[in-house]
């Protein structure tokens, strides 16, 4: 089953909010600081959206380690997100470089010349 799919970015100074579902933008929200609201606003916020949709919601959390995002009380002290029947949260560091397989550049220069 598909997933609308919740990007939550919280910051000292405002919380961005992009919510997908398939190829579709359906949301797109500027909001108050973290730190500002109720603690229990931004779990009733991510019910409400999935009610809404009708399905279970996955939320995607993108916290630097702040604090801004534990204010939003979508995630434990671990940094491990919250799983409820209507939304699943996945914590993702923004900073923190993913690692892919690199550019196989070394590797290109090896090839012999009427192989490429």
């Amino acid at each position: 089953m598909l997933k609308p799919c919740l990007l939550v970015k919280p910051s000292p100074s405002a919380t961005r909010l992009l919510m997908t579902f398939g190829d579709s933008e359906v949301l797109r929200a500027v909001l108050p600081s973290p730190t500002a609201v109720h603690p229990r606003a931004a779990a009733l916020l991510c019910e409400s959206l999935a009610l809404w949709m009708q399905r279970p919601l996955s939320v995607v959390l993108c916290a630097d380690g702040q604090g801004d995002s534990s204010a939003l009380g979508l995630c434990d002290g671990f940094g491990f997100g919250n799983q409820t029947e209507l939304y699943e949260v996945e914590v993702v560091d923004p900073t923190r470089r993913r690692r892919g397989l690199g550019s196989f550049r070394d590797l290109r220069q090896l090839l012999l010349p009427g192989a490429r």
